[in-house]
């Protein structure tokens, strides 16, 4: 029970990031610059951490947490409107 509650959790914080993640990058650059293979991979990325989660016992829900939430920043910093504000900070 335990285990299939932990998942319930990450399976929710993983839906939660994920739409917000989508709703920033909609409301930044508009439905024209959306950046679908970032939202791609951002889901690709939380599956697989789901799966890793379900299957080992040993992996704790704040460390599963954690490295989705790492992941999804790492994401976010290579799409274009963090790209350009990085451009013109150091321009």
């Amino acid at each position: 029970m335990k285990k299939a509650l932990q998942t319930m959790i990450l399976t929710v914080f993983v839906v939660l990031i994920t739409s917000t993640f989508g709703y920033a990058e909609f409301s930044a650059v508009g439905a024209d610059n959306f950046p679908y293979f970032h939202l791609g991979a951002l889901i690709v990325g939380g599956m697989i951490i789901i799966s890793l989660k379900q299957k080992y016992n040993k992996i704790y829900l704040t460390e599963a947490v954690g490295s989705f939430a790492l992941y999804t920043v790492l994401v976010a910093l290579f799409t274009a409107p963090v790209v350009d504000a990085l451009r013109t900070m150091v321009g």
